[in-house]
């Protein structure tokens, strides 16, 4: 195994370091490396030049119109796009229902489904979780009956991630009640401006809506909509899932937000403190250990072998270590962690405290955010079971 990148590789790293250096806005990197709050035009702004280029859907192969990169420029593209300060794409479109659309959906919907997706016009949302069903997503109970061209959708949806600014949704819905619970689950697209959505945002504890319930009364999705046969809804969920898990990862971010933390630690004045510095350097370790995990994957890729199942493992590991970068920086900022109030943040008044910069503002916030990440996508401790079952034998 060569973790080392080739010397086309490192030409590709600079061509896409200059490429965003002169493409991505200012103001928008200054929101991530600060942790402002980014709304829905900024992360449509980022979209948009990406799709403009072709890169918003940069692991597509080029017969779905991508740029057909290797496994390694995919990485590198998004360790630049990190490093820039770049939002994070919001993955629902480019990253989760296109594969599946194009591994499993028939030619009329990819040719309808995947320009609008590719171009960033569209945004995309996810149905999976229900109130009684989250990492046990056999159990959905939101259902689906046909009747002739079309099916009626009744259920709910719960902690559905930006939903207040979806327009489509994939949903994974019941269609049949028979055999294993996993037998009788479809894989169904619907317009969110049907009549019967709707969408109820959750306020969270910063007075964000993060996340959103979704419900669906009576609402009438054409049978066109149905992703490959019904009842196999289960196999295309699995292929998707091991997407969301290795985004979950994000080591690219990581490395960022390491960044921010020592950043934060030398404002504040922690950094002088050894133990605290230990802290960090053990965080420094698990992330290097996370890349090196990551480039193994892509060095067996790259070779054409089959890697190890491992997305349970990048998901355990990466949610990990953003709940401990979160806790640090609250711990490297004490009592200036704790205001958070968005208004003050924007027009710059919470950076003027003794020995404060705005970054430190958000940060109670993020810390309670992050508590999530080992549960969403699958919790840790279903993760940890399967890794040890298809891992470990």
């Amino acid at each position: 195994m060569d973790l080392a990148f080739t010397p086309e590789e490192q030409a590709f790293r600079e061509e896409i370091r200059a490429w965003v250096k002169g493409n991505l806005p200012e103001d928008l990197a200054h929101k991530v490396h600060n942790a402002l709050r980014l709304t829905r035009d900024d992360m449509q702004r980022w979209a948009k030049i990406l799709g403009k280029k072709g890169w918003l859907g940069h692991g597509w192969p080029k017969e779905f119109g991508g740029p057909g990169w290797t496994a390694v420029q995919k990485h590198l593209f998004e360790e630049e796009c990190a490093l820039a300060g770049a939002p994070r794409v919001v993955p629902f479109g480019p990253v989760m229902v296109a594969p599946v659309i194009m591994a499993f959906g028939n030619k009329e919907q990819q040719e309808r489904f995947l320009p609008g997706i590719a171009s960033g016009e569209v945004w995309w949302s996810q149905g999976y979780s229900e109130p009684g069903s989250g990492s046990d997503l056999a159990s959905v109970k939101c259902k689906a009956e046909r009747e002739g061209d079309h099916f009626v959708v009744n259920g709910q949806k719960t902690w559905t991630t930006l939903g207040q600014y979806g327009e489509w949704i994939f949903c994974l819905v019941r269609t049949s009640s028979e055999g294993k619970p996993q037998t009788g689950i479809s894989f169904l697209l619907i317009d969110m401006k049907t009549p019967g959505v709707t969408v109820r945002p959750i306020k969270l504890l910063d007075g964000e809506c993060e996340v959103n319930e979704v419900w669906f009364d009576n609402v009438k999705v054409p049978a066109n909509n149905l992703i490959g046969e019904e009842n196999k809804g289960w196999t295309y969920a699995k292929h998707l899932l091991s997407h969301e898990r290795t985004n979950i990862a994000d080591v690219n971010r990581a490395k960022r937000e390491l960044e921010r933390l020592k950043r934060i630690a030398k404002a504040e004045g922690v950094w002088d403190d050894t133990r605290f510095r230990d802290q960090i350097a053990l965080l420094e370790v698990d992330v290097v250990a996370l890349e090196m995990l990551v480039l193994r994957v892509l060095s067996a890729e790259k070779s054409g072998k089959n890697s190890l199942d491992i997305a349970g493992l990048l998901k355990i590991k990466g949610s990990e270590i953003q709940q401990r970068y979160s806790e640090l920086m609250m711990l490297a900022a004490g009592p200036f962690a704790l205001p958070f109030i968005e208004e003050a943040m924007e027009a710059g008044w919470q950076g003027d405290y003794p020995g404060g910069i705005t970054a430190n503002a958000p940060l109670a916030s993020t810390f309670f955010n992050m508590r999530k990440t080992t549960i969403y996508g699958g919790s840790n401790e279903v993760q940890r079971n399967i890794v040890a079952q298809t891992v470990l034998g």
